[in-house]
């Protein structure tokens, strides 16, 4: 596999990333950097990265494609280090010596236990941009405490109950989406040390957490919390204090949502397309504050009037009267959506055998990529070493 060709930004062709992740969330961020023009060594155990057999963990089936692990490790090029093995360890630090940014998710004690931890690691490589992504962070009695998104980012920053059901039942979501959530948040501080990097010719740690960012993701609720000494509780929809940013379901079955945060604002157009234009002049429903107080009542007002017909006739109605809506979509409706195709939603992977979804990022001016790859275990651990090594002679005569 190459380093980056002509479909990344000029500015990330130089930088070298080394890859010390597993799952999702440090994987995720230098995928989005090889995307970008980076070079990304993937450093994985004999064994690999546990995500590669995902589906076999699951008890699905190991032979199937892999759409998930390619999602995070397109583009990359993956070298095998048994990094209890003094060898590789050390081939680690040569790789490290010629990097500018090193990304892990391995917990801060597994790190300690092979002398990576991020402050000495720092010392020994002063250019180097370290990224920790961890569950709870660096500090703390729960440093070390294992856990995947949906304890650190759902469940304790408060996102699963702030989001439960309306018999208070948390949410259950589904994976890879607080790891996707932190990955971005890890890929911005990553960017930010390299330009302060590229000034100083001097790194740091950067330092991200499930939890952090999950609790950033909540930040308005816990702001009131903190404020006021509570914060809404989470509603259903037949409850919803904004009966236009609400979800209704067609005649069809189809459901939407109507977006109308500013219900002053919105509700003679969602009144005219519902063919109700009498209910400006109800004073129950004839003004923000007034649809608030009575939202139960209005919300099923609606229902009883949305059920009526099916989506494809509402939307059209909407979009006459410039009501501010959206589907809401399956996975199987979303991966056609025409909107997406048309903005490079997806891109082709190993050659069409998997597609998979696109970064949320594009550049002007850059060819866009239609196909990537993605790495064999160690498929590049013979080409990387060999280079260590000339250098390692270069350097000596």
């Amino acid at each position: 596999m190459s380093g980056p060709g002509p479909h990344g930004l000029s500015a990330l062709a130089g930088l070298r990333v080394v890859e010390l992740g597993v799952w999702v969330a440090a994987p995720s961020a230098a995928a989005l950097l090889a995307d970008w023009g980076a070079e990304v060594i993937k450093v994985e155990s004999p064994s690999g990265d546990p995500m590669r057999n995902v589906f076999g963990s699951l008890g699905i089936g190991s032979e199937l494609p892999n759409p998930a692990f390619a999602l995070d490790n397109r583009g990359k090029r993956s070298i095998v280090l048994d990094l209890r093995d003094p060898a590789g360890r050390q081939h680690l630090e040569e790789l490290l010596d010629t990097a500018d940014v090193f990304v892990s998710n391995l917990r801060p004690d597994a790190l300690d236990k092979l002398d990576l931890e991020a402050e000495a690691t720092v010392a020994r490589h002063p250019r180097l941009v370290y990224c920790s992504i961890s569950g709870y962070g660096l500090c703390g009695e729960d440093r070390n405490r294992p856990t995947y998104d949906i304890g650190a980012f759902w469940a304790r920053s408060g996102l699963s109950r702030q989001m439960a059901d309306e018999d208070g039942n948390p949410l259950n979501a589904r994976g890879g989406i607080g790891d996707h959530i932190t990955g971005l948040a890890a890929l911005s501080g990553i960017l930010a040390a390299v330009l302060e990097q590229r000034q100083t010719g001097v790194g740091r740690v950067v330092e991200v957490s499930l939890l952090r960012t999950g609790a950033y993701v909540l930040g308005w609720d816990l702001g009131l919390q903190m404020l006021f000494g509570k914060v809404s509780p989470a509603e259903s929809r037949h409850h919803n204090q904004s009966p236009l940013m609400n979800a209704y379901r067609a005649a069809d079955g189809r459901w939407f949502f109507l977006t109308g945060l500013e219900a002053d604002r919105h509700i003679g157009a969602v009144a005219r397309a519902l063919g109700r234009a009498d209910l400006m002049e109800d004073e129950r429903f004839s003004s923000a504050s007034a649809i608030r107080r009575n939202r139960t009542e209005f919300i099923a007002l609606l229902d009883g009037i949305i059920g009526e017909r099916p989506l494809a006739e509402w939307a059209a109605r909407f979009d006459h009267e410039g009501v501010w809506w959206a589907p809401a979509q399956t996975p199987a409706e979303a991966v056609e959506d025409p909107q997406l195709l048309a903005n490079d939603g997806f891109v082709e992977v190993d050659g069409g055998a998997v597609r998979s979804v696109n970064g949320p990022v594009t550049f002007s001016g850059v060819a866009r990529r239609r196909s990537v790859s993605v790495p064999d275990l160690g498929e590049d651990t013979d080409e990387v070493l060999a280079a260590l090594a000339e250098r390692h002679r270069r350097s000596r005569d």
